[in-house]
């Protein structure tokens, strides 16, 4: 049995391309059966996921894309907002022809992930989920350790300064919420997409547009409309949460399990915000054994 700290930084799969809204989005797949789509949030990519999919792969169609500028997709001249993400990744959903998804989710693909979900339930069959973004917040919740650079990264000329002429999610945010010490290899795979600064408008986008405090509204608003419904649906959950954790720390856990209905919590260890690098093979088992009891 494959052990957490055996973290390949190989991306063994094909990459295939399928044009939305006339741009190129990338993915991988491998297996076959349901969808099970994985989607990752900022900065990352499919590469994220890389020593999960073969377990998806085994009880499912696993199906991991890089949003739209990000990763090897393309980098169209649009805002980075997340209804503009939404769209693409509904339109990739749509091209593909999925049915009858398990969403895979983390960071802003959470978000994603259950806005798609509220609105078309019909074509849902579960929803796994780890350091989400499960409703709008407050700075007063937001992480501690995270909240005066994420208030920086908000800031008029210094958010641009940080985030695009440092590249800093990528070079600091990044490795500093792994546990472990990312090797260069895997740096690399997450620095490639934006080796140039004009590449690095949805990295800088994205902090911006964490519902907190009401703004920006209608982020706010999607926030909110999918947290009602996220209470309300009997849609099979899977929370997979690390220690300390981030964005779900082990002490909101209980919290959640009154809240939601159908919902299984799995404590998978030692991480932070990015767990799929610190605890892959825990997830990929986890997932599996929820998967099958669906």
């Amino acid at each position: 049995m494959a052990d957490d700290r055996d973290i390949s930084a190989a991306f063994p799969f094909e990459s295939k391309f399928i044009e939305v809204e006339g741009s190129k989005i990338h993915y991988v797949e491998e297996g076959t059966g349901d969808p099970i789509l994985f989607l990752h949030g900022n900065p990352t990519s499919s590469y994220l996921w890389r020593n999960i999919i073969p377990y998806a792969a085994k009880v499912g169609r696993a199906i991991a894309l890089d949003l739209i500028g990000m990763g090897k997709s393309d980098k169209p001249d649009i805002e980075y907002r997340f209804f503009d993400h939404s769209r693409y990744v509904e339109g990739f959903i749509e091209k593909l022809g999925l049915q009858n998804i398990t969403f895979v989710i983390h960071d802003w693909g959470s978000a994603l992930g259950f806005h798609y979900a509220r609105r078309h339930e019909g074509n849902v069959k579960g929803l796994a989920f780890m350091e989400a973004i499960l409703r709008p917040t407050t700075w007063a919740d937001f992480p501690e350790q995270a909240r005066d650079l994420f208030k920086s990264f908000r800031t008029k000329d210094v958010g641009e300064d940080l985030l695009i002429s440092k590249n800093m999610f990528i070079e600091a945010v990044l490795p500093g919420s792994v546990v472990r010490t990312l090797t260069d290899e895997e740096m690399n795979h997450y620095r490639e997409p934006y080796k140039e600064e004009a590449s690095r408008k949805p990295v800088w986008r994205w902090p911006n547009e964490i519902p907190i405090e009401g703004e920006p509204k209608d982020v706010h608003e999607a926030a909110e409309a999918y947290w009602a419904w996220l209470q309300q649906t009997e849609l099979p959950k899977l929370l997979l949460h690390a220690t300390p954790g981030a964005l779900i720390p082990a002490a909101t856990v209980p919290a959640l399990q009154q809240a939601l209905k159908k919902l299984k919590t799995v404590d998978i260890g030692p991480g932070v915000h990015f767990v799929q690098e610190d605890n892959p093979h825990t997830i990929g088992r986890e997932l599996v054994k929820w998967y099958q009891g669906l």
